[in-house]
C-alpha cells in the first residue's frame, strides 16, 4: 500500500525556518505527510505486490542493484520524490545518472519523513551499462563495488550528506520494499538543562527533564506484542488496520556523542596498562568523572564538587530501539512522545495502558520530532555473497 497523496510541500525557502523550529519539543515540527517515517505499511502493500509482479517483464539488459544509503534527514524534505524539493530518492538518481549517463528510478524500502535520519535505509534501482565508444552495444553489468564507488564520487561532489554503504546484484523481481523482512529503528534523546550541543544540533530530542531509565523500561513491557495501536497512529496513516506486531522495544543509556575522554579516564587508561589493580576511586589527581555526563569536576575550596572552567555539561543520552515487520505513520515517534512522559513522570504504567486501550491518537501526549529518529536496518533474506575486494 503506497502513502503517497496529495498536501503542501517544503520549498527550499522556507526549509530553514522549519528546520529552526524543530527544536521545540513542545512542538515537533510538521513535515510534509509524504511517507510513513516509521517504515511502510507492507501487510496492506501484498495486493500491490503481486500487481506489481504480474506486470513486471524483466529486461534482460538491465541489472538490478539493491542499494543501502546512509543520510542526515535534516538536510532533505524527506526520501520520496517531490516536485521542487531536495530529497533523497531525487539525489540518488542524479548520482546514478551522472553515472550511466541514462535516467534511473530508485525505489526506497522505507519512505522517511523530511528530519528523519537513515543509518541504513534501503533503495534498488535497474541499470543498462551501454558501451559510451559504441552506444548500440549493451556490456556486462558493473560489480557491485564499482556501483558503490562511483554513485559515492557524484554523492559527495554535492553535498555530501548521504552515502551509499553497501551494493548487491539482485534478480529482477527483486522488490527492497516488499521483500523486506522487519524493519529497526532507533531514536536518542538528550535529557539534562544544559543548551543542546553544536554537534548535536538535529541529531537528537533535547529534553529539559531528569528521565527515569528504569520506568521508560517498564512502559516498553507494555507496549511489546501484537496490538491495536490506534492510540499510534497519525491521522494521515492510510493503512486498512491499527494492528501491528511490536518484537522489539527498549530504552538504554549510552554515553553521549561525540565523545572525548576525560582527564580521568586518560589517567585510568595508562594506570590499567602499567597496574591493572588501579580503579577509578583510586586517582591520585583531584579531578572525578561523572559516568553519567562525562564532565569533568574539580574540588572546591569548600570541598565540594565544581565544574571545571571552559568544559561543557554533557547531557544522558538514551536510545528507543524499535523492531517490527512494518509500522503504521508515525508509530514510533508517537511510543516516544510516550515514554518520555513517563521518564518526566508526567505518565504512570497505567496511563500507558489505557492509551494503549482508548484506540484514540487524542489519548496519546504529543509525538517526538522527527530530528532523533534514525532508520538503522532493514533485513531481507539475501544469500550469502562473497565480499568484494
Amino acid at each position: 500500500m503506497s502513502n503517497d497523496q496529495s498536501q503542501p510541500l517544503i520549498s527550499e525557502t522556507n526549509k530553514h525556518s522549519l528546520d529552526q523550529r524543530s527544536e521545540s519539543p513542545q512542538r515537533p515540527l510538521k513535515f510534509p505527510k509524504v511517507n510513513d517515517d516509521a517504515g511502510d505499511d507492507v501487510v496492506e502493500g501484498e495486493e500491490q505486490k503481486k500487481s506489481v509482479t504480474r506486470t513486471m517483464k524483466p529486461n534482460p539488459r538491465l541489472q538490478r542493484y539493491l542499494i543501502a544509503i546512509e543520510y542526515i534527514g535534516t538536510r532533505f524534505a524527506g526520501a520520496q520524490q517531490q516536485p521542487n524539493c531536495r530529497t533523497v530518492v531525487g539525489v540518488l538518481q542524479e548520482a546514478f545518472q551522472k553515472f550511466v549517463g541514462q535516467p534511473v528510478s530508485v525505489f526506497c524500502s522505507s519512505r522517511t519523513d523530511a528530519g528523519v535520519h537513515a543509518l541504513s535505509n534501503v533503495c534498488h534501482v535497474d541499470v543498462e551499462r551501454i558501451s559510451k565508444r559504441k552506444p548500440g552495444d549493451v556490456l556486462p553489468p558493473h560489480e557491485p563495488l564499482v556501483v558503490k564507488r562511483a554513485v559515492n564520487h557524484f554523492l559527495q561532489k554535492n553535498e555530501g550528506d548521504i552515502m551509499v554503504i553497501d551494493v548487491r546484484c539482485v534478480p529482477a523481481d527483486f522488490h527492497a520494499r516488499y521483500k523486506a523482512q522487519e524493519r529497526t529503528y532507533f531514536y536518542r534523546l538528550l535529557s539534562g538543562p544544559e543548551p543542546v550541543s553544536s554537534f548535536e544540533r538535529d541529531r537528537a530530542w533535547h529534553v529539559p527533564e531528569n528521565l527515569d531509565l528504569l520506568a521508560m523500561q517498564k512502559a516498553c513491557n507494555i507496549l511489546i506484542g501484537r496490538h491495536d495501536f490506534s492510540s499510534f497512529r497519525a491521522a494521515a496513516c492510510q493503512a486498512n488496520s491499527p494492528i501491528r506486531t511490536l518484537d522489539e522495544l527498549n530504552v538504554i543509556e549510552v554515553v553521549s556523542t561525540p565523545f572525548f575522554p576525560s582527564i580521568s579516564e586518560r589517567l585510568k587508561s595508562s594506570s590499567v596498562m602499567e597496574d591493572p589493580p588501579v580503579s577509578l576511586g583510586s586517582d591520585t589527581n583531584h579531578s572525578q568523572i561523572s559516568l553519567n555526563t562525562n564532565e569533568e569536576k574539580l574540588e572546591g575550596s569548600n570541598g565540594e564538587a565544581c565544574q571545571e572552567f571552559g568544559l561543557r555539561r554533557r547531557h544522558r543520552c538514551f536510545v528507543v530501539t524499535a523492531r517490527a515487520r512494518s509500522f503504521l505513520y508515525h508509530q514510533v515517534r508517537l511510543l516516544v512522545g510516550v515514554l518520555k512522559s513517563v521518564g518526566a513522570g508526567d505518565l504512570t504504567d497505567p496511563d500507558v495502558k489505557r492509551i494503549l486501550e482508548a484506540k484514540s491518537i487524542t489519548a496519546a501526549p504529543p509525538m517526538a520530532p522527527a530530528c532523533g529518529l534514525y532508520l538503522g536496518h532493514v533485513k531481507y533474506d539475501l544469500p550469502p555473497e562473497t565480499n568484494q575486494s
